[in-house]
C-alpha cells in the first residue's frame, strides 16, 4: 500500500472526530493502480479520493490497496482486508479475473464485494453460493451488447468481425455479441489478443480479408487501441465499435486521430451534460460531473470513476439500512446486513444508471443505465 494511501485512509478517520464514540464501518478497497489495467484503476483511485467521511450517517475509514493488475496478489489483498483490517466490505477488484478469484475469499469470511469489472460472471448464477457475497457496479456484457446490436442493424450493417482479449473479459463480450447478433447480423470472424501485445497484425489481416461492414473491438482501456490503429493502417475503412472498457483518458490519448468516430456504449455519467434533459439519471450524473472535473479538470471524467463514486452510494444506502438491524460493524452480523440490504437496493439513482438490485440480480441496471457514446474532437461525447 502506498504513502499516499496510507494518508488518505488516516485522512478519512481523522475527518469526523465527533463520531468518534459511533460505530466506525471500514470499507477495504483493491484496485489496479500499477500493471496493464492502471489507467482504469486511477481514475477508480481518483473518484474513491472523493467518497465523503461517513457511510450511512457513520464515521467511514477506507484502506486502498494496489494489486498491480495480479490475481494472486489481489486475493492476498482480500485476505489481508478480511482478517488483518476485518473490513465490513470490499470495493474491487476492477479486473474481472481478480474478481472471480477472490469469490473464495467472500464466501470463507462472510463479506459482501461490490466489484468494479464488468462480466456478469462475476455474479452469476447466484445459485453458486459464493456468489451469494458478491455484487458489481459495471453494467453487464449483455447489457451493452445489445446496444452495440441495435445501432449496428439501425446503420444497416450486416457483416461484423469481431477481435477481443484472450482472457475472461473477451470471452464474456464474444458470448454476449453473439448471442445479441442471433441471425440479424453475420459475424465474419473472431480473433483474439493478449493486453500486453505489441502487435496484431496477423490477427488484423485475417479481420480484413473477411470483409466486414464494422468491427467490434472487446477490450478495455490502452491495449483496445492497438487493433484499431492496426485496422486504420491496413487500410481498413469499415465502422469501429469499442465497448465501455475503453472508456479512460489514456485511451484517447494513446488512440490519438486513430479512434476519432468510435462508437461504444457507455454508462450516461460519462456524457453527463450531453444527456436530454429528461434522462432520469441526468441530475446526479451532472452533479457527479461537476464534483469530478472540479477536482480533476474538464473532460476528465470516465465509466470507471462514475462506477467507483457510485459504489459509495450504493453502500451508503445498504449502511443506513444494515444499521437499522441493530448489528455493529465490524461484526459476522453486520456483514450479513449489510449483505442483505445491498440485495434489497431500489430505485437508486448513481451516475451510471437506476439501481434496482434483488436475489436474483447482483448488478441491478436496466437500459437506463446505456446510452452510445461517440469519440468526438478527442474526447467521449454523446451519440443517441
Amino acid at each position: 500500500m502506498s504513502l499516499n494511501f496510507v494518508r488518505y485512509a488516516c485522512a478519512v478517520a481523522l475527518a469526523v472526530p465527533a463520531l468518534s464514540a459511533q460505530a466506525e464501518v471500514v470499507i477495504g478497497v483493491d484496485v489496479s493502480t500499477t500493471g496493464p489495467a492502471a489507467a482504469i484503476g486511477i481514475q477508480t483511485n481518483n473518484a474513491i479520493r472523493l467518497w465523503p467521511a461517513t457511510l450511512g450517517g457513520e464515521p467511514a475509514r477506507y484502506v486502498v490497496l494496489d494489486d498491480g493488475t495480479d490475481v494472486s496478489r489481489a486475493v492476498k489483498n482480500m485476505r489481508k482486508l478480511t482478517s488483518e483490517d476485518k473490513v465490513d466490505a470490499i470495493v474491487g477488484p476492477n479486473t474481472t479475473a481478480a474478481a472471480l478469484a477472490g469469490l473464495d475469499v467472500l464466501a470463507e469470511t462472510g463479506t459482501p464485494m461490490i466489484a468494479l469489472a464488468a462480466s456478469s460472471v462475476i455474479v452469476e448464477p447466484l445459485s453458486d453460493p459464493k456468489r451469494a457475497w458478491a455484487f458489481k457496479m459495471p453494467q453487464n456484457d449483455s447489457l451493452m451488447a445489445t446496444a452495440l446490436v441495435a445501432d449496428m442493424k439501425k446503420k444497416g450493417l450486416k457483416n461484423v468481425a469481431f477481435i477481443g482479449f484472450a482472457d475472461s473479459y473477451g470471452d464474456s463480450w464474444w458470448k454476449e455479441f453473439s448471442a445479441a447478433a442471433g441471425t440479424d447480423l453475420h459475424i465474419v470472424a473472431q480473433e483474439r489478443f493478449q493486453r500486453t501485445d505489441a502487435s496484431v497484425v496477423g490477427q488484423v489481416l485475417k479481420v480484413i480479408a473477411a470483409k466486414p461492414d464494422a468491427v467490434l473491438i472487446a477490450g478495455a482501456g490502452t491495449p483496445s487501441a492497438l487493433p484499431q490503429k492496426t485496422l486504420l493502417e491496413r487500410g481498413y475503412t469499415g465502422a469501429i465499435y469499442q465497448t465501455h472498457g475503453i472508456g479512460t483518458l489514456e485511451f484517447l490519448q494513446v488512440g490519438g486521430a486513430d479512434v476519432e468516430g468510435t462508437l461504444f456504449p457507455t454508462g450516461p455519467g460519462v456524457v453527463a451534460r450531453e444527456l436530454p434533459d429528461d434522462n432520469p439519471v441526468k441530475k446526479v450524473a451532472v452533479a457527479f460531473a461537476d464534483q469530478y472535473e472540479g477536482r480533476y479538470g474538464a473532460n476528465t471524467l470516465t465509466q470507471f470513476a462514475g462506477d467507483a463514486y457510485g459504489a459509495w452510494m450504493l453502500l451508503d444506502s445498504a449502511v443506513a439500512r444494515a444499521l437499522k438491524t441493530g448489528a455493529k460493524p465490524g461484526t459476522p452480523e453486520f456483514r450479513k446486513a449489510l449483505r442483505d440490504a445491498l440485495e434489497n437496493t431500489r430505485d437508486l439513482v448513481v451516475p451510471n444508471g437506476v439501481l434496482n438490485i434483488s436475489k436474483e440480480n447482483h448488478q441491478g441496471f436496466d437500459e437506463r443505465a446505456r446510452v452510445m457514446g461517440i469519440v468526438r474532437n478527442g474526447r467521449f461525447s454523446y451519440a443517441q
